[in-house]
């Protein structure tokens, strides 16, 4: 059994004793997330269709824990972000209703009148920035970035305290990764050092340090830990903590500029179960899931959960933080020039 399996199985089974104990102190009570005004509908609707991109080793326990407070069961679909937003744009049109959540840092780049509008209660407790004013869409988690680095072959003192810095250790030469769509850190990257500077910058580190691009952020992160590159470039904080927790020798290294952006959740207009799609929603907002999640180092949008490590957050404080809220066509736009950049093309 590996490190994260032995690690999930002791999360799950803290989270069920707890819940075991509270409910044997105080029968009737009830998550906070509950919505006991529709339970009854939400169970006659007969289940949930979840598309997400959060790998399954995190979302199933979280969900676990939905299924056996409601039990109403689920189907989780996972795929990267561009796959799942293309399949709900095919599925559009051709009238499907097939899904009802979409959890993914992609939820707020579909037309928004493939998504209902939804006022879970929890909505209040979450930090400004996780709040659609159109009700559209809610933050359930907040990806930072920061470069990454195997603490194994790369000292702490040897890290630069810029990016430029990079450029002054040949012996990283071929040792430096980055994933291939991080188009939203690159445009925070413009933004910080303006275009022309960080064009030459960028191009410069892929010239002399030969950076590779991966398909995945939690491939890259892994990566990292086992050593396969000694350095992430740019990777999502979340994703290193979580290789982290498994065991493996990898720790983030914040430098200017941070970029910013949510993972959402997000109602389908056409769901076919909209009342359990609204239940999840409050569900994943609530303290309880947002406790759960941080366990593998997901950052929480709530200011009221303390992250996992406790500083997470704190360990950024200083730093220039951009926040990045992309639409279809800026995407597209940062996508072309991230290719131009790291792939030549």
């Amino acid at each position: 059994m590996s490190p994260w399996t032995r690690f999930l199985l002791c999360a799950a089974t803290a989270a069920g004793l707890q819940f075991g104990a509270a409910n044997a102190q105080t029968p009737a009570a009830q998550p906070s997330w509950m919505m006991p005004e529709i339970l009854a509908e939400a169970r006659a609707e007969g289940g949930l269709t979840v598309y997400g991109s959060v790998n399954e080793q995190e979302a199933f326990p979280l969900w676990k824990l939905f299924e056996d407070s409601t039990g109403i069961k689920l189907s989780y679909v996972r795929a990267s972000d561009s796959q799942l937003s293309s399949r709900i744009l095919l599925e559009a049109r051709a009238q499907q209703r097939s899904w009802d959540l979409y959890v993914s840092t992609a939820v707020i780049k579909l037309p928004t009148d493939l998504l209902a509008q939804t006022d879970p209660p929890l909505a209040s407790t979450l930090i400004p920035q996780a709040r659609d004013p159109n009700r559209r869409w809610y933050g359930s988690s907040a990806n930072y970035n920061t470069p990454a680095y195997n603490t194994k072959y790369v000292k702490a003192s040897d890290m630069p305290k810029t990016f430029e810095g990079f450029l002054d250790h040949p012996e990283w030469v071929g040792k430096i990764a980055i994933d291939g769509t991080d188009g939203q850190w690159l445009s925070a990257i413009y933004a910080h050092f303006g275009e022309d500077k960080a064009k030459k910058l960028m191009g410069d580190l892929v010239t002399k340090m030969k950076i590779t691009t991966l398909d995945g952020h939690l491939a890259l992160a892994r990566a990292v830990g086992l050593g396969e590159y000694w350095i992430a470039l740019n990777n999502y904080t979340t994703l290193t903590y979580n290789v982290q927790l498994a065991g493996e020798p990898t720790d983030i290294w914040p430098m200017d500029p941070v970029a910013l952006f949510l993972i959402q959740v997000g109602v389908s207009s056409r769901a076919p179960h909209p009342k359990t799609a609204l239940l999840a929603t409050n569900f994943l907002l609530s303290r309880e899931a947002q406790q759960f999640a941080a366990k593998t180092g997901r950052i929480p949008v709530r200011t009221d959960v303390t992250p996992n490590p406790p500083d997470a957050l704190s360990r950024l404080n200083g730093y220039k933080i951009v926040a990045t809220q992309f639409s279809p066509e800026e995407e597209r736009k940062w996508q072309r020039t991230f290719d131009s950049v790291f792939k030549g093309k």
